[in-house]
């Protein structure tokens, strides 16, 4: 497959995080539906008002509901007051798709439990955000941002949902996102659209709170917008190649994307086996290292997670030194950047605050040439994974689901052309309905080559022939503006790719700022290298402390 056609979803980072899930819509933000304000409505001064909860992190929440300052019921109110002035009003952000409509009960219910036996696990109280991708068996949809699951509610949590309500969480809402996680068409040029944003209303083009004119990256827009802006403390996303990564550099927050296993795919509507993850979004690492930590587990609904047993902790907050620096070696990925001078010159302070701290900086540390440019290996897995995979989620649906398989999919969205096809075709759903079974030779080659790169001649060769830490590279370039017609993105960078195909985990940081608009930093590693990174990467940001709260401005010159 030619560069350009690879890069425009996978690969890298470039635009929209990836799998760069790119929909669009007639105009970067329709304000014609509505006159409740929006980036080019008058009626939106510029300004959002003061929020008492701005920036919280999750140990904060835990001292003001122990000291009484707060309850679990005040903190949801403000939150949801906050989405209502936000997400439709204002800046209309369009983060959020839904809130779940038994919070304040819930929240209730959390309060009694909170005086009776104190705090049910480290997310007591806590409110989340979720990607519109991940099962939660409540009052709320789960349709992956498409209209042709409107009304589905599943018949069960996913195991993530479980694991965060086990921990005490309140799942706030469903968060916007790239419609099938930019599944669908090879021209599709803007993230954070998806059909179902026009539903009633319901969703619509999610803009980066930074500047509102600029890409917030995808697939997990509403989770990294809503998290930066301060909808929830923080958001879970999902990731094929670098859905949870793109966003988080583009919205200045924390991205876990763990080694698949870690966080099962139960009850996540899906891509690939072989690649897809949830994470943690959040604002600070320790929020997300805590988050992390609340999902793992084995769950026979997914039998990659089998190899986990072993290899997770519930509790990663240990791995919290701000000395962790201190006689680490890291490489740089240098064939990775390049592409733009002024994001060039942030990482270059990055790599020395890493020497100053103590680390030892191998630069630069070369990858296959084939994970850095189009190879038709991911794309050829991605094509028969996502016919199987979706066609078993929707299996688990039960006999009321409102579409059955993919073939009855691509024939929903060519009946109702104009919600689903209007400017965007749906070539990557033919393709993958034309694969066969994931017994097919031409895929079981593809997954062995794609590992061999990216493992044995990719991350393992590298990290083994430099005795490595972590590898370091540039997250994403600058949040582009949005453009559904531009079908690169543009933006540039990304070095989610190696990672994603050998189904390694990748983390995101703050790396600073250029005109406003944040650049995260990227570290990978080995399998189940989870504790590692976060010790790296909490070193850095107690070194930087480059998160910054957005701005909420119209338009940004770069």
């Amino acid at each position: 497959m030619a560069d350009m056609d690879r890069r425009t979803f996978l690969g890298t980072g470039v635009a929209a995080g990836a799998l760069l899930s790119l929909g669009g819509c007639a105009t970067p933000r329709d304000d014609s539906r509505s006159g409740d304000g929006g980036a080019g409505d008058a009626s939106y001064s510029g300004e959002v008002p003061d929020f008492a909860l701005d920036e919280i992190t999750l140990d904060e929440i835990h001292e003001g509901m122990r000291s009484g300052e707060h309850t679990c019921r005040s903190i949801t109110e403000m939150y949801l007051d906050r989405i209502e002035a936000l997400n439709r009003q204002g800046p209309r952000l369009f983060a959020v798709l839904e809130v779940n409509p038994d919070a304040l009960e819930i929240a209730d219910a959390l309060d009694r439990e909170f005086q009776a036996s104190g705090p049910r696990g480290p997310l007591h109280g806590i409110p989340i955000l979720l990607k519109d991708n991940i099962d939660t068996a409540d009052g709320m949809t789960t349709t992956a941002g498409s209209t042709a699951l409107r009304g589905s509610i599943a018949p069960q949590d996913s195991f993530v949902a479980a694991g965060l309500r086990g921990a005490g969480a309140l799942l706030l809402g469903k968060a916007n996102m790239s419609e099938w996680a930019g599944w669908k068409s090879f021209e599709f040029g803007a993230s954070g659209w998806s059909g179902r944003g026009w539903d009633g209303g319901r969703g619509g083009f999610c803009s980066n709170p930074y500047a509102l004119d600029r890409t917030p990256g995808g697939s997990s827009s509403g989770s990294g917008a809503g998290a930066s802006a301060n909808l929830a403390v923080a958001a879970i996303g999902s990731e094929t190649d670098g859905s949870i990564v793109g966003p988080s550099s583009r919205n200045c927050l924390v991205g876990i994307k763990p080694t698949i296993g870690l966080h099962s795919r139960g009850g996540v509507i899906p891509i690939a086996h072989s690649q897809d993850s949830t994470g943690p979004m959040a604002r600070t690492v320790r929020d997300a290292a805590i988050m992390l930590g609340t999902m793992v587990g084995v769950d026979p609904r997914d039998p990659l997670t089998a190899a986990s047993a072993g290899n997770f902790l519930t509790d990663y907050t240990g791995a919290l030194d701000p000395g962790g620096l201190s006689g680490a070696r890291v490489g740089v990925l240098r064939e990775y950047a390049g592409f733009d001078s002024r994001v060039d010159a942030l990482f270059e302070e990055a790599l020395d605050v890493m020497r100053a701290e103590g680390a030892t900086v191998v630069d630069p540390v070369t990858l296959p040439e084939e994970l850095r440019f189009g190879n038709e290996y991911e794309m050829e897995v991605l094509y028969h994974e996502f016919k199987a995979d979706l066609n078993a989620y929707l299996a688990s649906l039960g006999p009321g689901a409102p579409i059955k398989s993919l073939a009855e999919l691509i024939e929903y969205n060519e009946a109702n052309h104009d919600l689903e096809l209007a400017l965007y075709g749906q070539e990557l759903h033919v393709r993958s309905q034309e694969r066969g079974p994931l017994t097919d030779q031409k895929y079981l080659d593809a997954l062995a080559a794609s590992h061999r790169l990216s493992r044995d001649e990719g991350i393992d060769r590298a990290m083994n022939e430099h005795r490595l830490d972590a590898l370091v590279g540039i997250t994403a370039g600058i949040p582009a503006l949005q453009d559904p017609l531009d079908a690169s993105g543009g933006g540039g960078g990304g070095c989610s790719t190696p990672p994603a195909m050998a189904a390694y985990p990748n983390m995101s940081v703050p790396m600073g700022f250029i005109s406003g608009l944040p650049v995260g930093m990227s570290l990978c590693g080995r399998a189940w290298s989870e504790a590692t990174l976060i010790r790296l990467a909490y070193a850095f940001e107690q070194a930087t402390n480059h998160r910054r709260p957005p701005t909420f401005r119209a338009s940004v010159r770069v």
